[in-house]
């Protein structure tokens, strides 16, 4: 009997061995270079699924060690994945072949998640050809106009929070991702649905928009989780059934949504907000939306607006803070142009602030908020790279692009490790070789809010900087070390600053 047992125990393991070493000769038969590393069952992301370094740093390592091939495979756990490393492989990828590669690499089960599935990032075919084209006409120059007018009254809310932190004291010690976030999600409320997101109150109640948006963005254990099945393990979720959205949120969203649509279907009053653009919208194409059709719009709205925006803005920040001969340059600007405008944040003067938008371009080239953009392969399809590599890539294969290893490069960047606007600047920012600066994606699938959150990082700027200056806190541990399991570039101990009223 234990003779029997052992046999059955030693044949599992034998079939258990085959079945998770079965491609790992996949690259070597196509004759691409395979990364080093390799285990059978994990392929090269065990580190990534222990938490010894993040996602993004795990392909930030292989770009640095295969950045002299045009592409690299390797295995996302057994399936074999390709990362493609030259510039204008990246530019097949993304924009000359788009029709092979329409679809982003992020797994979302529409029954669990239906508004997150009809995000403009997610959605496919159909879906993503109207959603992409309502949230285009929702951030056109002339809608963003409009949309400017609510987030000025939310700079003057975040100016009086301030004022009232600083209250007499010289200088104070904030977080500033606590303090952008309530920024970006009082945005969201105001410019998003018309209506007071409690983000600047003393105490913060749990209506807030920014304790709802939390939930769903900002680190937890949950949120943990999910990155790691949405990016690694997608497959994994089909037994256990995780939501990206949790219920509550789902439903505070379907709940808001149908209140207001509601009323503003009803009323004739002209609002400054996006949920006023859904109904011009629903106007103009002649039949009212659905609860979900819009929820999901609006959700994206939160998304795109809300955690992105408040990173950027942190890091944006902590490079001012410790580049003070930028941060007075940049003040200058500021000043010089609102003094054009009589003092007045307008539309027309933020565009004239080009060095603001320099520094913004250099803090996201040297912290992307997406450091890894990934597509599945929809049509077969042959990638040739200038060194004579030729990848057939089959249907469902993973594409990842390295945004991160491309922008600091110094093939392409001049001591990339070196915080520099002028990079940017107009007369320089020509000569930047294509696709090898991805803040937003590129081709059809670029970032669809990208103008709306660079309006409103440059608003919350504009009107901070007139006012406050920023000093780095020893609290912020330098150099920066990111937290693994996050959507988002996370510093380990946060990014903190004494700022003080100038």
């Amino acid at each position: 009997m234990a003779v029997v047992l052992l046999t059955l125990i030693v044949g599992t393991l034998i079939i258990l061995y085959i079945y998770l070493t079965r491609n790992l000769r996949y690259w070597d038969k196509q004759g691409i270079p395979c990364a080093s590393g390799v285990l059978p069952g994990v392929g090269h992301m065990l580190s990534v699924l222990c938490l010894k370094i993040t996602y993004a740093e795990r392909f930030r390592r292989m770009y640095k060690e295969y950045k002299n091939f045009s592409m690299v495979g390797f295995y996302n756990f057994s399936s074999p994945s390709l990362m493609v490393i030259e510039p204008e492989l990246v530019k097949e990828v993304m924009q000359t072949n788009f029709a092979s590669f329409q679809q982003n690499a992020i797994a979302v089960d529409s029954n669990l998640d239906p508004l997150v599935a009809n995000n403009p990032f997610i959605a496919t075919g159909e879906k993503w050809v109207t959603g992409r084209k309502r949230l285009t006409y929702a951030f056109s120059s002339m809608r963003l106009k409009i949309l400017l007018e609510s987030v000025k009254l939310v700079c003057v809310e975040f100016e009086s929070f301030l004022d009232r932190k600083l209250n007499k004291a010289e200088k104070m010690e904030l977080d500033l991702k606590e303090l952008f976030s309530r920024y970006t999600a009082q945005v969201v409320a105001s410019a998003g649905f018309g209506v007071d997101g409690l983000c600047f109150d003393e105490k913060e109640s749990s209506a807030s928009f920014r304790n709802i948006a939390k939930t769903v963005m900002e680190p937890s254990v949950r949120s943990t989780l999910v990155f790691n099945i949405i990016m690694m393990i997608p497959w994994l979720n089909k037994i256990f059934k995780i939501s990206f959205i949790p219920k509550h949120v789902d439903r505070f969203f379907r709940g808001l949504i149908t209140d207001l649509m509601k009323k503003r279907r009803t009323e004739n009053v002209p609002r400054n907000d996006f949920l006023q653009l859904m109904v011009e919208l629903e106007r103009m194409e002649g039949d009212k939306f659905d609860v979900e059709v819009l929820a999901s719009h609006a959700l994206s709205f939160v998304l795109d607006g809300y955690e992105t925006s408040s990173s950027n803005l942190s890091f944006i920040s902590f490079y001012l803070a410790t580049h003070s001969e930028v941060q007075e340059k940049l003040r200058k600007e500021v000043v010089s142009v609102l003094s054009r405008y009589e003092g007045v944040l307008t539309y027309e003067a933020l565009k004239e602030m080009t060095y603001l938008d320099q520094v913004i371009n250099e803090s996201l080239r040297v912290t992307p908020m997406g450091p890894v953009l990934t597509k599945y392969c929809t049509a077969k399809c042959e990638l040739k790279g200038s060194d004579g590599l030729v990848c057939s890539v089959e249907p469902g294969t993973l594409i990842l692009i390295p945004v991160q290893g491309l922008q600091e490069d110094p093939r392409y960047w001049d001591n990339p490790e070196v915080f520099d606007p002028e990079r940017f600047s107009p007369d320089r920012k020509h000569s930047i070789e294509k696709f090898t600066y991805l803040p937003f994606g590129e081709g059809p699938r670029i970032c669809v809010g990208m103008r709306m959150a660079l309006l409103q990082v440059k608003a919350c700027l504009a009107v901070f900087l007139k006012k406050y200056s920023l000093e780095l806190s020893p609290k912020t541990q330098v150099p920066l070390k990111m937290l693994p399991g996050n959507f988002l570039p996370t510093p380990k101990g946060g990014l903190w600053a004494f700022v003080r009223q100038l």
